[in-house]
């Protein structure tokens, strides 16, 4: 079943896009950010992919720049902030990110245009959640966005931009007729539906599971993978 849908894309590699998260998608999930890599074996094969597929681009949490100094495939596009970085008006609201962020005296990764409050480090997690729960309470009463996902709250400007909007970006861009796209966390369900209605001849959906893999991300997939080691014998297949 994986062969057949992934046949048209093989088939057609200069009218197809291959898109694809980073953290826990490519890179497997550490304890910290700056300690992610991919993996060797799959860097060879998104360089193949590269050489061969008419777009080849990572949508990624991460600031554009990290997300290709840690992927580092030359050939490719790199969108970060979950897609923001392709709206003009993610730049203009950066102040208010930056007000929030001098707010809450927590421990924080500043992208900029989102903050990602991570509690995968926490001695106590439930407690630690919970008080990130008042966090996206305080946020949301200040007009931006609270989302939850892998045991991280990103707050970010209240706009219609996301992995989504840029998946239908990259697509339109670079005229593909087919697409795939890789992901493993909520944003990631954003980029299914944006994907699923791209108006493509052809589009595969890729959910790389996780114990932390959010509800409903399996059941939006068309291919299930576990984890992204399977992912990688996937791509062999393209």
């Amino acid at each position: 079943m994986t062969a057949d849908l992934l046949a048209p894309l093989r088939e057609a590699p200069d009218r197809s896009a291959l898109i694809f998260d980073v953290d826990g998608t490519l890179a497997p999930i550490v304890a910290r950010p700056e300690l992610a890599a991919v993996p060797a074996e799959t860097r060879a094969e998104l360089e193949r992919l590269a050489a061969r597929y008419l777009l080849l681009a990572f949508v990624s949490g991460r600031p554009g720049r990290e997300a290709e100094a840690l992927v580092d495939i030359p050939r490719a596009r790199y969108v970060g902030n979950h897609g923001l970085e392709l709206d003009p008006r993610a730049a203009e609201l950066a102040p208010r990110i930056a007000a929030f962020r001098d707010e809450i005296a927590l421990p924080v990764e500043d992208k900029g245009l989102t903050l990602a409050y991570h509690f995968r480090l926490a001695e106590d997690e439930a407690s630690a959640r919970r008080e990130l729960e008042t966090v996206a309470a305080r946020a949301q009463d200040e007009g931006l966005v609270a989302r939850w996902g892998r045991k991280v709250l990103e707050i970010r400007p209240a706009l219609d931009s996301d992995k989504g909007t840029a998946v239908r970006a990259l697509v339109a861009e670079s005229g593909a007729r087919s697409g795939l796209y890789a992901g493993d966390d909520t944003t990631d369900l954003d980029a299914f539906q944006s994907l699923a209605r791209a108006e493509l001849k052809h589009f595969v959906r890729v959910a790389v599971l996780s114990e932390e893999a959010p509800v409903g991300l399996a059941a939006a997939a068309d291919i299930v993978v576990a984890g992204p080691k399977e992912l990688r014998v996937l791509l062999a297949r393209l």
